[in-house]
């Protein structure tokens, strides 16, 4: 252990565990009841012979809850808070097979900078970009979404909402009615605006999500109709609705009823090896075909003819 601490203002301090797997979760919640800012939790074993990598499929969770032995880190205000914890920690039954490793002190940063930083403007097209509102556009950038990661529900960095996005682009000229089915964000509204789109709803079931994307049209200068699914009636040019596959086959029957003749379906949020349950659950309406793929996931879209 650390035997000098830093008295340096606004530093910070972390105290270091090592944790196994059965007492992970009571560790990290007693340390949070004693007032740590954040938890953070590590693979103890990472680069070691003893390492266990925890594999998964895109959007699915892990086969196990977490590695055989944690390496938590807990961040405290105070070296003398942080000490208190580890002492309080010793006393528990839980603790049994934990081994306390340090607590040090942290310098102070600039954490605004930092998480700014770990963000940057995402390419859907060479001249369609995503860009937090603390960058400068790039020079090349035509077609614009200002988004800022953390205050949205999807924020262009996901590939099924690229996958959207790099669809309106290359395929949304024309489409005057375009309906946004679980709008999150508002992400695909906005940029179904951006290439021309006239008339746009937006529903969502979560109440946050509708005010987020009400938030993000404004900052985006942009015109759309939102609120709860009750208010998409008629039909549209284009539809889309970036989910789940789950849902999406549940809503298969009113998704394909807002498509009008002629106009198309767009699809996202399916991982490759849901794609022909998708397309049996669309049939009777629908020809869903696979237009896109990235990173285990793909867009599938169709034409009503």
């Amino acid at each position: 252990m650390n035997a000098e601490l830093s008295s340096e203002p606004g530093a910070l301090f972390e105290l270091v565990l090592r944790v196994p797997a059965a007492a992970l979760e009571p560790v990290g919640d007693a340390l949070l009841e004693q007032g740590a800012l954040s938890v953070s939790v590590e693979d103890a074993d990472a680069f070691t012979d003893a390492e266990q990598p925890l594999f998964g499929e895109p959007g699915l969770p892990a086969p196990r809850q977490g590695w055989q032995h944690s390496r938590l880190l807990a961040l405290f205000s105070s070296a003398a808070a942080a000490h208190a914890a580890a002492d309080l920690l010793a006393l528990q039954d839980f603790f049994a097979g934990c081994e306390l490793l340090d607590v040090r002190s942290v310098a102070p940063q600039d954490w605004v900078r930092l998480t700014q930083e770990q963000f940057a403007p995402v390419p859907i097209t060479p001249s369609f970009w995503i860009v937090p509102t603390w960058h400068d556009p790039p020079p090349q950038a035509r077609h614009l979404i200002r988004l800022d990661p953390g205050l949205a529900f999807g924020t262009g960095t996901h590939p099924s909402t690229r996958m959207c996005l790099r669809w309106i682009a290359q395929r949304a000229w024309g489409a005057q009615r375009v309906l946004d089915y679980g709008c999150g964000s508002g992400i695909l509204a906005i940029g179904a605006a951006q290439f021309g789109a006239r008339e746009i709803v937006a529903v969502d079931i979560d109440p946050a999500a509708v005010e987020s994307t009400r938030y993000n049209a404004s900052a985006n200068q942009v015109t759309l109709s939102v609120g709860q699914p009750e208010l998409a009636q008629g039909e549209f040019d284009l539809v889309l609705a970036n989910i789940l596959a789950t849902p999406l086959k549940l809503l298969a029957p009113l998704l394909c009823a807002h498509v009008r003749t002629g106009g198309h379906l767009v699809l996202a949020g399916i991982l490759v090896r849901q794609t022909k349950e998708l397309s049996k659950a669309y049939a009777p309406w629908l020809n869903l075909q696979v237009s896109d793929e990235a990173e285990g996931w793909v867009l599938m879209t169709a034409l009503k003819a």
